[in-house]
């Protein structure tokens, strides 16, 4: 089927920067909306950032112009760009996209989501 796989994930200190990856895999004809998630102890899961096939970003308040969202279609992969990181940015960032894979002669809508990587901000 599809999967969604993320990576980049890791220990950094505040104000420094790291770059997640979301990596689609399966038999994918199209992906449309890609959405990062973060979520972390004690607090319930936040949308941080959204792009359409088309491009267009939307931003959490806490992450609006620190992190940058992008896409490559042709790699069916999506990007996190985070800079100017706080302690507050630690969390289990996952991804989620909706995919229209091919199966057989049809074609079908999966929502998978990734496994997450651990982003950990700490002096």
């Amino acid at each position: 089927q599809v999967q969604l796989v993320e990576s980049g994930g890791g220990l950094v200190q505040p104000g420094g920067s790291l770059r997640l990856s979301c990596a689609a895999s399966g038999d994918i004809f199209s992906i449309n909306t890609m959405r990062w998630y973060r979520h972390a102890p004690g607090k319930e899961r936040e949308l941080v950032a959204t792009i359409t096939s088309g491009g267009n970003t939307n931003y959490a308040d806490s992450v609006k112009g620190r992190f940058t969202i992008s896409r490559d279609n042709a790699k069916n992969t999506m990007y996190l760009q985070m800079n100017s990181l706080k302690l507050e940015d630690t969390a289990v960032y996952y991804c989620n996209a909706q995919v229209i894979y091919t199966t057989g002669l049809s074609r079908r809508t999966l929502d998978p989501w990734g496994q997450g990587t651990l982003v950990t901000v700490s002096s």
